[in-house]
């Protein structure tokens, strides 16, 4: 009994070039994803009195390593109002918390999920 295989060639090539294309492809996702959640963070503070810069400390950061692609997103402590972060966001004894960053993450979930099953679908085409 005898094989005959065909159109291999290109599957090995397109496997091999695939962890580039990848990293690149959930790069992206990632970033895409980390804008949207600080736009929606932003636009979701926006507008309090006693807080007119604080929107705008809020920034993100993409680091890309072997092992995977992180964001962080929140208020750059180095900006006017950026240290309010902990107290905006959770609130003390004295004021109430104004819920904006975890809302906005949780709303960009789904995009998540959907960009990097793209970015995996992408990299293996």
């Amino acid at each position: 009994m005898s094989l005959i295989v065909t159109g291999l060639t290109e599957v090995v090539t397109a496997l091999q070039r695939a962890p580039n294309a990848l990293q690149r492809n959930v790069r992206t996702a990632v970033e895409r994803t980390a804008r949207t959640v600080r736009d929606d963070a932003r636009s979701r503070i926006r507008g309090h009195r006693y807080l007119p810069r604080y929107p705008a400390s809020i920034t993100y950061d993409i680091t890309a390593t072997a092992a995977g692609v992180t964001a962080e997103i929140g208020p750059d402590k180095g900006r006017p109002q950026g240290a309010l972060g902990n107290i905006v966001e959770y609130g003390t004894s004295k004021n109430a918390p104004i819920p904006h960053l975890g809302p906005a993450l949780d709303a960009a979930e789904p995009d998540v999920e959907a960009g990097i099953n793209a970015a995996v679908q992408d990299a293996l085409a």
